[in-house]
């Protein structure tokens, strides 16, 4: 029998995603204070990694994100891991997950492909550092392809702050044999970079690899508007996973503000369209059981 795919799922009702991982490996203990952030501990304790996808699928995630957002080739290579490595470790990645949801009996693996910007470790991944559609290109290209030869059930392209950085992931998607979701981070109602996000979602929802998109890394109030901006931009279904709504301060390493995700906001994300839901930074298991709680009501 065919493996149940995410889109088969999705034709029976929305799906839980799961929370934050670096915030949940902070609050174990592990160093994510370098450059490589928790794909350093990707690298040197898996087994932190597996536990917090245990966890997740635990507090009723249908969805969990590999640790592989701040892998990539030249980010590992200035920490002196070489090509063979940081290849092994992207499917470590995989691997990982997909161990997880095996022995929770249920649960699929999406790979987190982060943008450019991720893996200088420096917040840049919330602004437009100025590269090209071919430069994207050619950066994404060998490390999406690593990580669907890893066998995932769909790739999280997540974070992405400029319509160039849309369009060159897309343009690499294509022959890669894996669906995808696509998603921006916004601020102010547009992309990090000032751009719109409607033409953002329309560019990626373009495409026949994409399967869902929508916004992910913002604040809880930025979701509203940006399921409205996908509605209009296509049919497919729309991904929402924002930040606790603390705010990142890139410079000082650390978070300021107040958390909620109260059980109202995501009904009211689940009534307006949003088809999988979750959480990014700062989010934790809690937060995944009240997403699920909503979702599974109203099924």
């Amino acid at each position: 029998m065919p493996r149940r795919t995410p889109a088969d799922a999705l034709a029976d009702g929305p799906l839980v995603l799961d929370g934050g991982l670096g915030t949940r490996l902070d609050e174990r203990g592990a160093d994510v204070s370098s450059a490589l952030w928790s794909a350093a501990v990707l690298a040197e304790r898996p087994e932190l990694v597996l536990d917090v996808h245990r966890e997740y699928l635990a507090a009723g995630a249908d969805v969990v994100i590999s640790a592989s957002y701040q892998v990539s080739h030249d980010g590992f290579a200035r920490a002196g891991l070489d090509r063979a490595t940081t290849d092994a470790i992207l499917a470590r990645s995989v691997e990982l997950a997909r161990r997880a949801c095996d022995e929770a009996g249920h649960g699929f693996v999406a790979a987190s492909v982060g943008p450019y910007g991720a893996t200088l470790g420096d917040g840049s991944e919330y602004r437009d550092l100025g590269l090209g559609v071919a430069e994207l290109r050619a950066w994404h290209r060998d490390r999406l392809r690593v990580l669907a030869d890893a066998a995932p059930d769909l790739l999280a392209v997540e974070t992405v702050a400029t319509l160039a950085e849309v369009e060159a992931i897309v343009a690499e998607l294509d022959g890669v044999g894996v669906p995808a979701w696509v998603s921006v981070t916004a601020a102010g109602g547009r992309l990090r970079s000032g751009e719109p996000i409607a033409e953002a979602l329309t560019l990626a929802s373009a495409s026949d690899d994409v399967l869902a998109v929508g916004v992910n890394c913002c604040p809880p109030d930025e979701v509203a508007g940006a399921i409205v901006a996908a509605r209009a931009a296509t049919p497919k279904p729309v991904v929402v996973y924002p930040n606790s709504g603390e705010r990142w301060d890139a410079a000082l390493r650390t978070w300021h503000g107040t958390g909620a995700f109260p059980e109202a906001l995501v009904r009211e994300w689940r009534e307006a369209g949003a088809a999988l839901i979750g959480g990014c930074c700062r989010t934790g298991p809690d937060d995944v059981r009240t997403v699920a709680r909503v979702l599974r009501s109203g099924r």
